[in-house]
């Protein structure tokens, strides 16, 4: 949609592999980052069942091979989409993150426990109830009104839709915190 071509399309440089592996290794000594360490790294402190339950959700999305930690591969998969990944591919895992049951569709439940998480992330930047978001991205993206949204309505209404776009691709300021906490320009 006569998007600009930025920096997020590049790919991970190998110069920038050799830093990240050193600064993992210092965390992750034993070459592996569990559900407890990535927590604590993204300093979300778990408070409530659902922010407990996004962040394993998060957790899992990244461990590909279903092993119940994430190895350096991995992690640089997760760095790469997160920091670099094209829109397309981030609305792809934001999606996964939000389908719970993996159904391909997502229920109004599914949508209002992670908008309930975000809102919790985000404190007070947004001024809207979790029900009130949920009930106006149904409204905007469930174009044929079956109570779900599919891949492609969660795509094209993040593309059509600022607002909408912010809330789905799941950014929590990953990049920010990254350059902050990993020391690595992007």
């Amino acid at each position: 949609m006569g998007q600009i071509q930025s920096d997020e399309d590049e790919e991970v440089e190998l110069a920038d592999i050799q830093p990240l592996y050193t600064k993992f290794m210092t965390v992750c000594p034993s070459g592996a980052l569990h559900l407890h360490e990535f927590r604590k790294i993204f300093g979300v402190q778990s408070t409530s069942e659902d922010e407990a339950l996004y962040m394993e959700t998060l957790f899992k999305s990244f461990d590909t091979n279903r092993d119940n930690v994430i190895d350096f591969m991995e992690f640089v998969a997760a760095v790469h989409l997160v920091l670099r990944g094209k829109l397309e591919d981030r609305l792809k895992w934001s999606f996964k993150v939000y389908d719970r049951d993996d159904s391909g569709k997502l229920d109004r439940q599914e949508v209002k426990r992670v908008i309930k998480v975000i809102c919790q992330l985000k404190k007070n930047h947004i001024h809207m109830t979790p029900s009130n978001i949920c009930d106006r991205i149904f409204e905007l993206l469930d174009e044929n009104n079956d109570g779900q949204i599919s891949l492609s309505e969660f795509m094209e209404g993040a593309q059509k839709d600022a607002w909408i776009m912010d809330l789905l691709k799941l950014d929590t300021n990953a990049r920010v915190w990254f350059r902050e906490n990993w020391g690595k320009k992007t």
